[in-house]
């Protein structure tokens, strides 16, 4: 079993209600083998929301409301999730400063990006899961094939 972002499974729950639809997450959840998430919804969020960065570890939103506790409560929940269903890798939507794994926004809401992690692809890694995005599926086929086996 594998986490995957919600909004890659064709969920409509990114800060727009909108979703990100990939074909192979959503073959995933389709078949059993990853659940989806959203950390944003879990930590109280409302969809659609405020778009939302981070700056200085902590998260704002557009118009400078500090949302990071509703960040890191949504991935400890995440957390919570993916310990219970045994997971050791999640696909994750890249960018975003909840999922972004390697390359996240830089906090200026100019679609600049800066080399980092989202809030809950941090909390993922530092508890040993492995966090790839959605652009990274076509070269980790493997692992992804072990991880749900």
């Amino acid at each position: 079993m594998i986490i995957v972002s919600g909004c890659l499974a064709g969920i409509n729950c990114n800060y727009k209600s909108e979703s990100k639809p990939n074909a192979f997450v959503i073959e995933l959840v389709r078949k059993g083998k990853a659940i989806p998430i959203c950390p944003e919804q879990l930590g109280g969020l409302s969809t659609p929301r405020t778009p939302a960065e981070i700056k200085e570890g902590k998260v704002f939103t557009k118009n400078g409301v500090d949302v990071t506790s509703n960040f890191v409560s949504g991935a400890k929940e995440v957390l919570k999730i993916a310990i219970m269903a045994n997971c050791k890798l999640a696909i994750l939507k890249a960018k975003s400063p909840s999922c972004g794994s390697g390359q996240i926004y830089d906090g200026t809401f100019l679609g600049e990006l800066i080399p980092g992690d989202g809030i809950l692809a941090k909390e993922l890694k530092q508890n040993g899961i492995r966090v790839i995005t959605e652009n990274d599926i076509v070269k980790n086929l493997k692992e992804i094939e072990e991880a749900i086996k």
